[in-house]
């Protein structure tokens, strides 16, 4: 199949233009909505998308789309979809679903009509008469119901694209590989600049930015969905690989340090940076944050530091942002990044942000404060 078809890479709330910009750098023309992207590429697109997008949640195949407001109504326009081109014989398709004003309002009702739907058809267009096996490769169908519109898609990345592969090992409250990246990529931070991450927990932020760093395919070291499909060839998963392999810049050095007051997630990071590939790229430093010693100028500090919900201390995050303020005074060319929930954060650190940005943390609502160094 050489056809153009329909993506939708789907976005945590307010990391949509990060996302459009992703998709923009692959060559493809975004639309951009409340939590998706939407644009037209041919099938070479999916593996190059689940590859390369570092901020997008997945990667979504649209089969269609069509305005409906009666049960029957949707049966007839799933049914009328070309479901064959996709989901083979043995093909395993679950159904999930979601509603949101629309006359349509009951998610299971939506589901099992979906599913008759696609099923009449399959057994249609390939001459089954029994039942469908489903024992083939997964096709993860979602119909989705907003103000009446149905938006029907298959999932073509299976766990979501935070999973990058490293991480073996975490602490409480993880920060997610997306949101990671996303927090890199809203600095000007280029890699022959130090990078700091203080707070640095199962270090993944300091990978992240290694894999910034070194241009390296954030999904090179996982699997996809859509890798088993038979309607998109090896070749064009072959090709992505090849293309992720001599885009990366292995030889590109590196200055990055994460540090945390626990060894133990020290040596978690350590772990999960190996199996990253990324080696002896980063340094890893067990110390406090009033032990960190800054000799250089213009760099980034970049962090996800405890917010006081999580630890339940507030004195204790309070002492630390102020120790922070104090810290980073005397070095005006450093750019500085937080993220935390904390609503006192600038008072307390001892300044005004630069800029400030809206970013949940899975559900947790957080500000992105934006300190911009002075250049020496």
């Amino acid at each position: 199949m050489t056809q153009q078809v329909t993506l939708i890479a789907t976005s945590a709330m307010g990391l949509e233009s990060i996302v459009a910009n992703e998709v923009r750098n692959l060559g493809y023309n975004p639309t951009v909505d409340n939590g998706k992207i939407t644009f037209q590429a041919p099938l070479s697109a999916i593996p190059r998308c689940n590859l390369w997008l570092r901020v997008a949640d997945r990667v979504k195949l649209v089969v269609g789309e069509f305005k409906v407001k009666t049960f029957d109504e949707l049966f007839e326009a799933v049914k009328a979809l070309p479901w064959e081109r996709f989901i083979p014989e043995d093909g395993a398709f679950p159904v999930t679903g979601k509603s949101h004003k629309s006359t349509l309002f009951s998610v299971s009702d939506c589901q099992a009509i979906t599913k008759k739907a696609i099923v009449d058809r399959l057994k249609l267009k390939h001459g089954i008469a029994h039942k469908m096996p489903e024992t083939g490769p997964l096709y993860k169908v979602e119909v989705a119901l907003l103000k009446d519109i149905a938006t029907l898609t298959i999932d073509t990345t299976g766990p979501g694209l935070h999973k990058r592969g490293y991480r073996i090992g975490q602490g409480d409250a993880p920060l997610r590989e997306t949101l990671a990246a996303a927090l890199i990529s809203l600095t000007n931070w280029n890699p022959d600049k130090l990078l700091i991450d203080p707070f640095c927990g199962s270090g993944t932020i300091p990978i992240e930015a290694a894999l910034i760093g070194q241009n390296i395919a954030p999904g090179f070291n996982r699997e996809f969905a859509s890798e088993q499909w038979n309607f998109i060839k090896d070749k064009l998963w072959e090709k992505a690989f090849e293309e992720a392999e001599d885009l990366a810049n292995y030889d590109q050095p590196l200055e990055i340090v994460g540090s945390d007051i626990d060894h133990k997630m020290i040596g978690i990071s350590k772990n999960n940076a190996l199996e990253a590939g990324l080696g002896d790229l980063i340094t890893w430093k067990q110390m406090q944050l009033s032990d960190l010693s800054i000799k250089q100028d213009n760099g980034y500090l970049v962090g996800n530091p405890p917010y006081g919900e999580r630890i339940k201390d507030e004195n204790y995050v309070t002492n630390l942002y102020k120790t922070l303020g104090e810290l980073m005074q005397y070095h005006e060319t450093w750019n500085i990044y937080i993220l935390t929930s904390f609503k006192n954060f600038e008072k307390v650190y001892g300044k005004e942000a630069t800029k400030k940005r809206k970013l949940f943390n899975g559900f947790i609502e957080t500000t992105y404060y934006q300190y911009f160094g002075k250049n020496k």
